[in-house]
């Protein structure tokens, strides 16, 4: 299938976002088709785009009005209006894979939290709605790209979401606190006697059990996810199984350290992201 509307530069452009992003995702995304590959850059594109808005160092009320405008931006995508490499793109991959408008929404809106006061141990719901809007939609615009239009295919897109970005947090536990942010949930902070405050939490003792109890959760989803899995297209859910592939490792990585050095980011050892590369080459 073939993208309509975009011109020769386009796919050129985002490809570019991408790979100067410095991510495993422009090399991740190789294994798809060439229509399907653009359409997923023009998507990262898009949210590295909103992302920056809401990590710019500028007043609230300004950050608000660009990712405002990026809402009028998608509106009006939906209406058949693109002005730009990057819209021309979306329009392109809206068409063709049936894109929902609220998904890119939700992005947005996720950016949006972000944007403001920093997040500080926010309630389970609170954080589950974050996920949801950060990385859940992302995935249920992915999955329409990879080929998966099925009812199992959002139950992919909502798990795998959610426990890739539970990991993610589990991740960046330190560089956030750096940051001022506290990801981890009020109530598990709480039940830990764990304070509710970025630098003073990474200094509790009982910070690991929050921790463990995160890595649970993001098991449990990253479970759910491959149970779904099974009832979707093998193809289609090749990305989505190299995502998990990429990420899961993490919790066993944090696992082994007993969840100590929150500083120090868990990384894949060589020999895995050698296996990841050759996955990459397989038909």
């Amino acid at each position: 299938m073939t993208l309509q509307g975009i011109k020769e530069h386009d796919g050129e452009i985002v490809t570019q976002i991408v790979r100067e992003a410095g991510t495993s995702f422009y090399h991740g995304m190789k294994i798809l088709e060439a229509d399907r590959r653009i359409a997923m850059y023009g998507i990262y594109a898009f949210c590295r785009i909103v992302d920056d808005i809401a990590d710019e160092d500028m007043a609230l009320p300004k950050k608000r009005a660009a990712l405002d405008d990026w809402r009028r931006r998608i509106a009006r995508l939906y209406a058949g209006t693109a002005e730009d490499s990057v819209t021309r793109v979306l329009r392109g991959a809206i068409q063709a894979y049936k894109l929902k408008e609220a998904d890119f929404q939700a992005i947005i809106d996720g950016m949006e939290m972000d944007a403001g006061a920093a997040i500080i141990a926010p309630p389970l719901e609170m954080l589950d709605l974050y996920c949801d809007r950060v990385a859940s939609a992302v995935g249920r615009l992915s999955i329409l790209v990879f080929g998966e239009a099925s009812a199992a295919g959002q139950d992919v897109a909502y798990a795998l979401g959610r426990a890739l970005q539970l990991t993610n947090i589990l991740r960046d536990v330190g560089e956030d606190a750096q940051r001022g942010r506290l990801y981890l949930p009020a109530e598990y902070l709480e039940g830990a006697a764990v304070p509710a405050d970025p630098q003073a939490a990474l200094l509790s003792p009982h910070l690991p059990r929050v921790m463990a109890r995160i890595a649970d959760l993001a098991e449990r989803y990253f479970g759910q996810a491959e149970a779904s899995m099974v009832q979707c297209d093998p193809k289609a859910m090749r990305p989505a199984r190299l995502m998990a592939a990429s990420y899961k490792p993490l919790i066993g990585i944090l696992r082994a350290r007993d969840f100590a050095s929150p500083l120090s980011r868990p990384r894949l050892p060589k020999w895995r992201k050698a296996w990841l590369a050759l996955q990459l080459l397989r038909p």
